[in-house]
């Protein structure tokens, strides 16, 4: 037989249903693939059994002819998603043996329409980073290395651990988050397609909370299609989540394929920064060569309040993580550090349980709320948000049906290249990408070529609020018309 991890989701759905192999044998060539790929650190917990009672448990419907949406699909699920009966961490010390009595809803609609478990994937702790270096249990290994060397590359951050679970063939899809672009960098980064939906589409409910106005679930996974799929199972409205949306889930795999002839492609002239590089303006000029070319109409448009949404970005989110972290204090959740009286252990259980970046963002929001400073910095950069917001809203209203933009500012760089020394160098990869959450729309990227090293590189498509089924179509328009840079070769085992 093959090797089952070489297929899409979308063809191992169609062999699963063909009989021609098992769900059982198709998780097991999974669990085989993860046991030979222990150095690029993907997973904080692996759950082969799980994975293979599912499966036992997909064959019998399979066999009985009742196959679900998802039916025998091996997923990862990001260590953020709280899981019935399996360590949940967020890759943070302070959750290190917190195992949650309940689902996230996203993940228990994942094994509603049939998918199954390998494990729980590594991420920037608490999802605040963009490199996936500030995991408690070590960063991840991107499965890509420049041509010519072995350094060892990023995967891209928080979503690091689901990006190039998918990339190294771990998983056929995983669960994924999205604060200021953690879906859609480690997709650029390492030649997968990620989707950050419009926010209140995907329930937060079960999901360990950084910022809870800008966060949202989103899947990874090899192409365009496999992420139709699996949004549409992930998708959905929930009672437990006041901000989920109670609108109807379109079939989003229908839009593959749908012409995109009329659709009108808005180019903001204010995404040409200044320094940026040739590479990534040359794949800008590139994927709207190719929307052209599929009979869109290309026309350059203004988002004038770019430029001030990666600080406004950074006083938002922060703000949030101070509060939501809040919960932490070693009473009710994971470490506990005894001390003399209560407020010590608050205070040594919180020094030891956080990592560094994490206690940075907590204080940054701590200052920004606190009296005095609410009016300057909060509630300037709250008035900031909705000025992004209204910049697309008119966009939209002018007749523009997506935005098209590079999704990152540079191709994946080298383990500690970069925001050693400056944590501000670090946050400006999330340059295109934090306007997306700001503004709550959906952003997907896709693969659109190689840089000059042999790195994968992404391009972002930005779509009106629940409207994902138009970014899915010019997405696939794209996907076939960019280079086909497939996966990378096995070097890690």
């Amino acid at each position: 037989m093959s090797d089952l991890t070489r297929l899409t989701l979308a063809q191992a759905r169609e062999g699963l249903a063909a009989k021609k192999f098992s769900a059982v044998e198709l998780s097991q060539a999974f669990i085989a693939a993860m046991a030979r790929a222990k150095s690029l650190n993907a997973f904080i917990v692996e759950t082969p059994e799980k994975a293979l009672e599912q499966a036992k448990a997909s064959d019998e419907r399979l066999a009985r002819g009742e196959a679900r949406p998802l039916e025998g699909i091996p997923l990862g699920i990001k260590d953020l998603y709280a899981t019935e009966g399996v360590q949940t961490t967020a890759a943070s010390h302070i959750l290190e043996g917190f195992v949650p009595q309940y689902e996230s809803t996203v993940t228990a609609n994942l094994w509603r329409d049939g998918a199954t478990m390998l494990g729980k994937l590594n991420l920037d702790e608490f999802a605040m980073g963009s490199s996936n270096e500030t995991s408690y249990f070590g960063p991840v290994i991107s499965p890509w290395r420049r041509s010519g060397s072995d350094a060892k590359l990023v995967p891209g951050g928080s979503s690091g651990g689901s990006a190039a679970a998918v990339a190294a063939r771990l998983c056929l899809g995983a669960t994924a988050t999205d604060t200021g672009g953690s879906i859609r960098q480690p997709a650029a980064f390492t030649g997968t397609v990620g989707i950050k939906p419009t926010y209140g589409r995907c329930s937060r409910f079960g999901i360990v909370a950084f910022a809870s106005s800008l966060d949202q679930a989103g899947p990874i996974a090899q192409n365009v299609r496999d992420t139709a799929i699996l949004l549409r199972s992930m998708a959905g409205h929930d009672p437990k989540d006041t901000t989920s949306v109670d609108a109807p889930v379109p079939d989003y795999e229908r839009a593959i394929g749908a012409s995109v002839k009329g659709k009108v492609i808005g180019i903001p002239k204010e995404y040409r920064l200044d320094g940026l590089s040739a590479e990534i303006g040359a794949l800008w000029d590139q994927g709207v060569a190719w929307l052209r070319a599929a009979g869109a109409e290309i026309r350059e448009i203004s988002l004038p309040h770019t430029k001030h949404a990666l600080p406004a970005y950074y006083i938002v989110a922060p703000a949030e993580a101070s509060s939501n972290l809040a919960r932490y204090d070693g009473v009710r959740y994971g470490l506990r550090k005894t001390g003399k009286d209560i407020v010590d252990l608050y205070e040594l259980t919180r020094a030891e349980g956080f990592g560094k970046e994490v206690r940075r963002r907590i204080m940054i929001g701590t200052y920004v709320l606190s009296a005095g400073y609410y009016d300057a910095y909060y509630l300037r950069a709250q008035k900031i948000r909705s000025l992004i917001k209204r910049d697309f809203d008119l966009a939209y209203e002018a007749g523009v049906d997506a935005i098209l933009t590079p999704a990152t500012p540079s191709a994946a760089f080298a383990l500690g290249e970069k925001g050693s020394s400056d944590p501000v160098e670090m946050y400006l990869n999330d340059v295109f990408t934090v306007t997306v959450n700001m503004a709550g729309l959906p952003g997907l990227v896709v693969p659109g070529g190689l840089s000059a090293e042999g790195l994968p590189l992404g391009l972002q498509l930005i779509g009106r609020p629940f409207e994902e089924e138009t970014i899915f179509s010019l997405g696939q328009v794209i996907e076939e018309a960019a280079p086909k840079i497939g996966l990378p070769e096995s070097w890690w085992g």
